[in-house]
């Protein structure tokens, strides 16, 4: 089991992200592992609009119908005890400037037991998660 997080959605679908090559390689081991992923519609929303701004909304539409229509990715939706436990989060990273998506994103991977993330920011390892690739 695999978190997406945003970094990892914009190094895929944007040519000029520094992370571009490296995601599009893992993307591909992903998929021929048939491995299962699991994002947050939290994530998605912050997906989107980044495309959206740097690509325009049709790019991002697009993408959008592709990543709903997987059958590979999970989207987790927290529930209102989710989002106060991300606010713990929040108030613990704080001085690291650490967003309310990421927040979030620790909450339900902890809750769905899932330790690793596919990912380009450090965040996640300072919450005790395993950062791929």
């Amino acid at each position: 089991m695999i978190y997406i997080d945003t970094g990892a959605f914009l190094a895929r679908y944007l040519g000029r992200d520094q992370y571009h090559q490296q995601a599009k390689a893992f993307w591909d081991a992903i998929d021929k592992k048939r491995e299962s992923c699991f994002t947050s519609n939290f994530v998605l929303d912050e997906t989107f609009t980044l495309l959206g701004r740097r690509a325009g909304y049709s790019f991002a539409a697009a993408r959008a119908q592709n990543i709903y229509a997987s059958k590979l990715l999970s989207i987790l939706r927290p529930t209102r005890n989710d989002e106060i436990k991300a606010i713990e989060f929040l108030q613990k990273f704080a001085e690291h400037e650490v967003s309310f998506t990421d927040c979030i994103s620790f909450v339900l991977m902890r809750r769905e037991r899932i330790k690793r993330v596919f990912s380009f920011d450090t965040h996640f390892q300072w919450a005790g998660f395993k950062i791929l690739p």
